[in-house]
């Protein structure tokens, strides 16, 4: 940890620089009921082809859910959704009680509190794991606040502790470039943790990694539910049994079969369609 001691001394010279704004209060979550996410009756279609077909899909309030389906299913389209990369047909997406996400930006949706992590690893290669955790902070991102603004202690703490989730604080001098493609995946779940999310939609965490690897990423997402919600869509069966507390399996843009991976897994009509391939 001697490397974040330099960097709480440079903190108290004034030498490290960031951006933070708070989340606007019109965008305040409301889970009383214990719902954070909802897709009802949901419906899009591109060139004549269905891909989200009355979609309906509820998400609890720090759970840890998986999504599975063969190729086509929707899990993208979905995602795309939630995120306002696409408007459905039909249907309402409600995150909480109070949020139409269907009248939000992507930025909006994103700043009231949705974070998405695609397959591939976007870091910034030739920053270090501190200066990326640092730039995915939330906050004000325009030149000015950023140029004048400093890192507190506190947020210096915040990015002490996605480090230490991620399992990379003995890194966080090295080039984000450096990494192992493992490495670079928590590397960017810690960027989104720094973006203080309620919901973590996660592609497919462990395409490309090792066992080891997988097996660490296993732990890292089930240490997050709780206190985030988290989505997983992921094709790896075995990853999925490992984290799997409930299931959902799409088909044809709709819910085919929803529970524990013992239910799912002994339900005909998803071996049919996806276990049995």
């Amino acid at each position: 940890m001697r490397q974040l001691e330099h960097v709480r001394e440079t903190f108290s010279r004034g030498e490290v620089w960031s951006f933070m704004q708070p989340r606007p209060s019109s965008l305040e979550l409301d889970v009383t009921h214990g719902t954070i996410l909802y897709l009802e009756d949901v419906s899009v279609s591109f060139d004549g082809f269905k891909a989200i077909n009355n979609l309906n899909l509820y998400i609890d309030a720090g759970e840890l859910r998986c999504i599975i389906g063969p190729n086509g299913a929707g899990k993208t389209t979905m995602m795309d959704i939630i995120t306002g990369k696409t408007r459905p047909d039909s249907g309402s997406v409600y995150f909480g009680q109070l949020i139409n996400l269907l009248k939000l930006s992507e930025a909006e949706i994103s700043q009231a509190g949705i974070g998405r992590k695609f397959q591939k690893p976007t870091v910034f290669e030739h920053h270090t794991v501190f200066e990326n955790l640092e730039l995915a902070m939330d906050g004000d991102k325009r030149v000015w606040p950023t140029l004048f603004a400093k890192l507190t202690g506190e947020q210096i703490d915040q990015i002490e502790e996605a480090l230490e989730i991620i399992g990379l604080s003995e890194h966080l001098g090295k080039s984000a470039g450096s990494l192992s493609h493992g490495q670079k995946q928590w590397l960017e779940i810690g960027m989104l943790l720094m973006q203080n999310p309620h919901l973590l939609l996660i592609d497919e965490p462990v395409a490309g990694m090792t066992h080891q690897e997988m097996d660490r990423t296993a732990e890292l997402l089930t240490s997050l539910a709780g206190k985030h919600s988290v989505v997983v869509v992921e094709h790896d069966m075995d990853f999925v049994r490992s984290i799997a507390r409930k299931v959902t399996v799409l088909h044809q843009g709709s819910v085919l079969a929803e529970g524990s991976m013992d239910e799912v897994q002994n339900d005909q009509r998803v071996v049919e369609v996806y276990l049995g391939e």
